[in-house]
């Protein structure tokens, strides 16, 4: 069963090691012991529907708590505080487009507000019904999941957009082939979700972000049907999919999508190297890139993110004889390690895989090799299960995510820090650390991530991320990065989109979402 108020399978447990809880402790304090409300408790506050009967439509106060909030560090806090003030008055199930544009009338015939629900994945609020008097219908894809056609020559597969990344993969490897998206989300994210909020797969530097992976596809808005037909190219005037893509539900909601696949890959490794600074590390990573180096995932964290990664770790004899070893190189408190991914033919794999060898030696690199890539594919999509466990601990966890040009790329990394740092001193102070996950021959994304101590109080927990958020973001807007390089805008990052599109922009947006929705009802407030 699906976590109602964490993340994840319920059945997965991950616990943090004593040393690891020590480390926290020293760093942060020891926070209260907090109680998680009840899912009972959250449900007998729901009130009736405002909504009228549809057979397609569960007015269940469970199913609409289900479906209430997402993943952001604010949804966590209404749920395991009970605090969920809105929840949708009913939670619709369509099985085919033809359901969905059913829906979308019977929205507009009572005047209801339209949320799409993919996986309920959402790190920034995408999902939060919005204030009103107006009934608010969620639209879950769950059950419109198959493989509809796959053109083999084409190397096109259309999907239903409801399918989860496990379930898409499965259908396309019965038939030799895959997408090669890999979100951290994974396991519990949607195809359509991927579009509509321009996701970024862990191999991204192999197979392109969803932006190079949709090709066309079917979205139903409150005035019609817009079907984008597939072109290996075109000079026809504004691409569409460019429209839908970070759309975010605004116009309307993707069921099918049509996407590039490829052959599964004869090979396929994960290796591990550290390096003894931040320069070395990241001067090594540019010139993989600028190389042409044919990588399939660069992964960099900070000496912070490298530290924490090895304490969360917990002690073991391999962990130990992996320090002394890194450190007997040259690689002690400012270490950063650097995961890489080689996809191919067995032949090919090896000379990528030398090439790279040969630039991490030039720039001072430590060599470990695939048992550290191993440990990593082994737990690529449970890492975000820490949250739970930290959570248990006392402890929130929050991301941020931006991209910029490689010149500015240090200076941001450290801002983004440095302005968590103090923010919260007088509740126990933050921790702070970074890592580059995609990179281009331009510039990189940097993400962030912060670990703080919960307090007792609902409303308190609220401020201090609060003001964290607001921190950061100033941070990232005043360096000149992306609000979003991969979890979107949704109601979190909202209020800083004007400065990366201006008011023109935004104003342009604006009337593009009007053209296919004019009563303004789908996914209002999110976005722009």
């Amino acid at each position: 069963m699906r976590r109602w108020n964490g993340w994840g399978d319920d059945a997965v447990n991950v616990t943090l090691p004593e040393a690891a809880r020590a480390y926290l402790r020293d760093l942060l304090g020891t926070p209260p012991t907090i109680a998680d409300a009840a899912f009972e408790q959250c449900t007998a506050t729901v009130g009736p529907s405002r909504l009228p009967d549809h057979p397609l439509v569960d007015h269940t106060a469970a199913t609409r708590v289900l479906h209430a909030r997402g993943q952001s560090l604010p949804d966590w806090l209404a749920l395991r505080f009970g605090r969920i003030e809105r929840v949708p008055d009913g939670v619709a199930f369509p099985e085919s487009s033809g359901d969905v544009r059913d829906l979308l009338a019977f929205a507009a015939s009572c005047k209801a507000r339209v949320i799409p629900y993919g996986g309920g994945t959402s790190v920034v609020g995408h999902l939060t019904p919005p204030d009103g008097d107006e009934p608010v219908l969620t639209i879950s894809m769950a059950r419109m999941r198959k493989l509809l056609a796959l053109d083999t020559m084409s190397r096109l597969a259309t999907f239903e957009a409801g399918v989860m990344g496990p379930d898409l993969e499965a259908q396309l490897h019965n038939h030799g082939y895959t997408l090669g998206h890999f979100p951290q989300s994974f396991e519990y994210s949607s195809l359509g979700g991927w579009v509509v909020t321009r996701s970024s797969g862990q191999q991204s530097l192999r197979y392109g972000r969803i932006d190079d992976l949709f090709a066309g596809g079917r979205i139903e808005t409150p005035v019609g049907t817009l079907e984008i037909p597939t072109f290996p190219a075109s000079a026809a005037g504004i691409d569409l999919r460019r429209i839908v893509l970070g759309s975010e539900g605004r116009l309307g909601i993707v069921t099918e999508a049509t996407v590039k696949v490829r052959p599964v890959p004869a090979s396929e490794s994960f290796y591990g190297c550290f390096f003894p600074t931040w320069n070395d590390a990241e001067t090594a990573v540019r010139t993989l890139v600028h190389r042409g180096v044919d990588l399939s995932m660069i992964r960099l964290a900070n000496a912070m993110e490298t530290a924490t990664t090895l304490q969360l770790a917990g002690t073991s004899t391999a962990l130990t004889l992996l320090q002394h070893y890194i450190a007997l190189r040259g690689c002690r408190d400012e270490a950063c390690l650097l995961m890489i991914g080689v996809t191919g033919t067995s032949e090919s794999a090896r000379a990528i895989l030398d090439d790279a060898r040969a630039i991490i030696r030039e720039h001072r690199g430590v060599w470990v090799g695939a048992r550290l890539g191993n440990r990593w594919r082994h737990n690529r999509f449970a890492g975000v299960y820490l949250r739970n466990a930290l959570w248990e601990c006392g402890y929130a966890v929050d991301t941020v995510e931006t991209a910029v040009d490689w010149p500015r790329v240090h200076t941001m990394m450290h801002d983004i820090e440095a302005a968590a740092h103090h923010v919260l001193d007088d509740d126990g102070g933050v921790l702070a650390y970074t890592h580059l996950s995609h990179v281009y021959s331009q510039g990189s994304s940097v993400y962030s991530t912060f670990v703080f101590p919960l307090a007792a109080e609902y409303e308190k927990n609220l401020q201090r991320w609060s003001v964290l958020k607001r921190s950061i973001s100033e941070a990232i807007v005043r360096n000149g990065g992306t609000i979003s390089h991969q979890h979107g805008v949704g109601l979190d990052h909202r209020p800083y989109l004007q400065a990366e599109k201006g008011a023109l922009g935004l104003d342009a947006m604006r009337a593009v979402f009007a053209h296919f929705d004019p009563d303004m009802r789908m996914n209002p407030g999110k976005l722009c």
